[in-house]
């Protein structure tokens, strides 16, 4: 087996542990990030960059050169009930330079980053290396073994971060417990071509789902969201009532439903959780991310908080790495205490606040969800609701506490 000594290892080339991988390379750190895929090319992951990750990378210089890539521009979200169209959030009121959410695919975020980050001298991504246990001395983790097409591979580390997802590997190798929460539905997604100038509101509500649409530019991503455990029946019933729902939010969809959608195949089921960790670290290793708490789909925020953890922990612990120091408990506690609060305040309002806008069963229709009903009667809360999603309750920035 060989065996490296490394100052850090990132566990998971996704949004959290890509940019935590860059900043810690561009403080000088030795960092490795270990990636079980050979590429970032999963389909159906969430595609939203928010304001308060655009501004992140306008602080690393990068702005114009990532904007390049293509993407699509959201200033408003719109939910559309029966009893009409609601504006829920409208990012145009929040100033500055990017008052909208950008839709681009993951792959080209996490590409882009990998792509900066190969620049740095201090930076590795390793694909197609699986993580499958930790190396342990006494209560302390000092490094990761994974598994590569080439072999084994043994990294000997000051810190292991993990930010392999919600079905972790790392925070499982290590037993920390999980708090989980009720995550009211699951997600079925697929896609559908798009005409041109073709439009659509945001969210629609229908009975007993509720379908939100994505504007991919030749095609549509679509979410169809129902009540959780329902999707044995779903299928039970056969695309038919799949069809039947989606064509009675947009009756222009059928045919190409009939054409691109024929067998449950080209629809993919993701199941929400929503959980997080009462603790997210041991010594030597600290959680990130999903791996510190799956978010709902709501709002599109978990890759937000994600790469915002990345940035606290980066900027938090990039100096003790770089000295060639083992970060101390406190030290990693440090960085939970930091990035608790806006977690938990986001995941109360995904289960609590926003849990009507979904449905409850195949025979209710959400007519006026109370969130979209309060902002109808009160319009100055799309302000409030804009700056809650796109930029959150505790903002990082690379440099500063």
């Amino acid at each position: 087996m060989k065996t490296e000594q490394i100052q850090a290892c990132v566990v998971g080339g996704g949004p959290a542990g890509m940019m935590t991988g860059l900043l810690l390379a561009r403080q000088g750190v030795d960092v490795v990030v270990l990636e079980k895929h050979g590429d970032f090319l999963r389909d159906f992951r969430g595609d939203t960059v928010h304001p308060s990750t655009l501004r992140i990378f306008e602080e690393l210089g990068l702005i114009d050169e990532f904007l390049q890539i293509p993407h699509s521009k959201v200033s408003t979200i719109t939910v559309e009930t029966p009893a009409g169209p609601t504006d829920f959030a409208d990012f145009s009121k929040l100033g500055g330079r990017y008052p909208y959410i950008a839709f681009m695919p993951q792959w080209d975020v996490l590409d882009f980053l990998a792509r900066k980050a190969a620049e740095l001298p201090g930076f590795r991504l390793i694909q197609k290396a699986e993580a499958v246990d930790v190396i342990r001395e006494g209560d302390e983790v000092r490094g990761v073994r994974a598994e590569t097409p080439d072999g084994p591979l043994e990294f000997r580390t000051n810190l292991v971060i993990a930010a392999d997802g919600r079905h972790s590997s790392m925070r499982r190798a290590v037993g920390l417990p999980v708090i989980s929460g009720a995550a009211p539905m699951d997600v079925l997604w697929f896609r559908l071509s798009r005409e041109p100038d073709e439009t659509m509101s945001f969210l629609h509500t229908g009975s007993g789902f509720v379908l939100i649409t994505i504007d991919r530019g030749d095609y549509w991503q679509i979410a169809y969201v129902i009540p959780q455990g329902q999707y044995e029946t779903v299928r039970h019933e056969g695309l038919g009532r799949l069809h039947a729902d989606v064509t009675a939010i947009h009756a222009e969809f059928a045919g190409r439903l009939r054409a691109e959608i024929d067998d449950w195949d080209d629809v993919k089921l993701l199941s929400v959780r929503v959980d997080r960790l009462r603790t997210w670290y041991r010594r030597g290793l600290l959680c990130i991310g999903d791996a510190a708490h799956a978010m709902s789909p709501a709002g599109g925020v978990g890759i937000n908080l994600a790469v915002q953890d990345g940035v606290a922990a980066a900027r938090m612990l990039g100096p003790i790495l770089r000295a060639g120091r083992r970060p101390t408990r406190k030290e990693l506690s440090r960085v939970q205490r930091r990035r608790a609060f806006p977690v938990r305040a986001m995941q109360l309002a995904q289960v609590h606040m926003l849990a009507d806008l979904y449905p409850k069963d195949r025979h209710s229709t959400v007519e006026r969800p109370f969130a979209a009903r309060l902002v109808r009667r009160f319009p100055f809360l799309t302000r409030w609701t804009a700056h809650f999603i796109g930029v959150g309750l505790r903002p990082e920035r690379v440099g500063r506490d």
